[in-house]
């Protein structure tokens, strides 16, 4: 297995087995402050509980669903309860769509308090998101460190996330590569990214 290389921190980052592209100016800088000084003021913060190898344990950083269409979401054996979008998060919905052009209904959205808050290797392949799903991602406040790895190879690549940037996953990207956001311990600032998504009832 390959060691993961820094990857520049404009464009393509992934163009084989799915596709994952970055873009570092999505957000000026006085709107991505902004807008994450809303979020840390308006959002009720939850930290959920997963089931890891038949146990519960607590995700290490805070996070809430929402969908305005009331679908919740499943995920390592935990049902999150949908809210509604905050104005912040309503805001980025709008700008994500009109700079993608794909339709998003949903977003999970993440606090990472310090680089002591992390999230495991994963895929976003739960039947909720189907089977190729476009998913954008905007991350606001502190650099955290993304990697991707592919399922066969086990090649990683990485990418340094900056704040008011936009990354965006489509095609089977979720069914041949997972990825982390892993700890940074010297990482004092919060970080929050919200992971738009077009989801479906399970009886859709």
């Amino acid at each position: 297995m390959s060691g993961p290389g820094l990857f520049p921190e404009s464009g393509p980052i992934i163009e084989t087995d799915g596709r994952a592209e970055l873009h570092p100016g999505f957000l000026d800088w006085r709107r991505a402050d902004s807008l994450l000084d809303a979020l840390l003021g308006e959002v009720s913060w939850e930290q959920a509980d997963l089931v890891m190898f038949g146990r519960k344990v607590s995700e290490p950083r805070m996070s809430v669903w929402y969908s305005p269409d009331g679908i919740d979401y499943v995920y390592s054996g935990t049902r999150r309860a949908a809210h509604p979008f905050t104005p912040a998060v309503s805001e980025i919905h709008g700008l994500v769509q009109e700079h993608t052009g794909e339709r998003f209904n949903s977003a999970l959205v993440n606090l990472y308090r310090d680089g002591n808050d992390r999230l495991g290797w994963h895929s976003d392949n739960e039947e909720i998101n189907g089977p190729e799903p476009v998913i954008a991602s905007v991350s606001l406040g502190a650099e955290r460190f993304f990697d991707l790895r592919h399922r066969d190879t086990g090649e990683i690549r990485r990418v340094l996330l900056p704040h008011g940037s936009l990354l965006v996953m489509s095609g089977v990207l979720q069914q041949r590569w997972v990825h982390q956001v892993p700890a940074m311990k010297k990482v004092r600032a919060p970080r929050v990214n919200l992971t738009f998504r077009l989801v479906k009832r399970p009886s859709d």
